[in-house]
């Protein structure tokens, strides 16, 4: 895997690498497996460090984070609330206007096909919120 980068990515990606190998345990296997899922997606995905130590994936914006915790990883889509879900993965932050999350527990199975067409509709729901910007000036 080649992750997109912008003029930081590089940095980006070699930080998210040395975050997944310094977690060790299934929460690295699971960030990397996201990860790789992420740029199946969508192709021309980019990495960012943000935070003090946050993977971020964007594309027109930000698409999601993956944040390691104790006893799960979290993927928190931006704009959460205003894609469709039908496969019901997202598990979390569900009370907000604007994110929501999912949070993978360890043995946790991914629907694949499901988290793909999420990242797409991410990565759309950012291009619609550009053009309407773009309209609007």
């Amino acid at each position: 895997m080649k992750p997109t980068s912008r003029p930081n990515g590089e940095a980006a990606s070699a930080n998210i690498t040395k975050r997944i190998q310094e977690l060790g345990d299934w929460r690295g296997e699971t960030l990397a497996r996201v990860r790789q899922i992420i740029h199946d997606a969508d192709p021309d995905i980019q990495e960012e460090w943000k935070w003090m130590g946050t993977p971020v994936w964007s594309h027109d914006g930000g698409v999601c984070t993956g944040e390691s915790y104790k006893q799960v990883v979290k993927l928190t889509f931006f704009r959460g609330a205003s894609i469709k879900d039908p496969k019901k993965l997202f598990n979390s932050s569900l009370e907000g206007n604007t994110r929501r999350a999912i949070d993978l527990r360890e043995g946790e199975e991914l629907d694949e096909a499901a988290f793909k067409q999420l990242i797409r509709a991410a990565v759309a729901a950012n291009s619609g919120a550009r053009s309407t910007a773009a309209k609007k000036k």
